[in-house]
């Protein structure tokens, strides 16, 4: 099975768009939160157009699995016609443990020890806007970065194959593989 992932979009119905062509084949996609509101903090992305994307993503042709972040609101939730949105999401998909949350204020020290809590295989998570493709023992941290407000001036997003057991981050304009994971 493949997997999109996503987080930190803030709005940007034309960052969602671009990483769905990078989606193409997915089942499914995560979304490590802060989906539809910039943040006071932030600039307003490119693309910017929040009622837009909670649009897209409504009518996104696969299941799409949101943790709540920190800039995500209820409010929020009235334009997404998905479960509420909630802090973590945890499953089980082709034996593989996934602990799904924003990770607001939490190292990844501390990201890793609430995955061995869990019992998780990987962790997603999003907030830094930064891509993170590691292992930490038997434990895999993954971050897909952001595809509208990269703090490291690539905008990224993330790919997760199951069967290779494998986590990628791809660059969001599409040129490619930047870095991966097994798993």
């Amino acid at each position: 099975m493949k997997i999109g992932i996503i987080s930190d979009t803030h709005g940007s119905r034309e960052s969602w768009e671009d990483a769905l062509d990078l989606f193409a084949g997915c089942e499914l996609i995560f979304h490590a939160g802060d989906v539809l509101y910039h943040g006071p903090r932030n600039p307003l992305p490119g693309g910017y157009d929040p009622r837009g994307l909670a649009a897209r993503i409504n009518d996104c042709p696969v299941p799409v699995f949101i943790a709540r972040g920190n800039c995500d609101a209820d409010v929020d939730d009235l334009l997404l016609n998905l479960p509420l949105l909630s802090p973590y999401f945890y499953a089980c998909l082709d034996g593989i443990k996934f602990l799904m949350l924003h990770g607001t204020d939490r190292s990844e020290a501390e990201l890793a020890e609430l995955g061995r809590r869990f019992h998780s295989d990987v962790v997603v998570f999003g907030h830094i806007h930064t891509p993170v493709a590691r292992r930490d023992g038997e434990l895999t941290l993954f971050n897909p970065g952001s595809p509208s407000l990269p703090k490291n001036e690539r905008a990224t997003v993330g790919l997760l194959d199951t069967e290779l057991r494998t986590l990628q981050v791809l660059a969001a304009d599409g040129s490619g593989l930047l870095e991966e994971v097994a798993f």
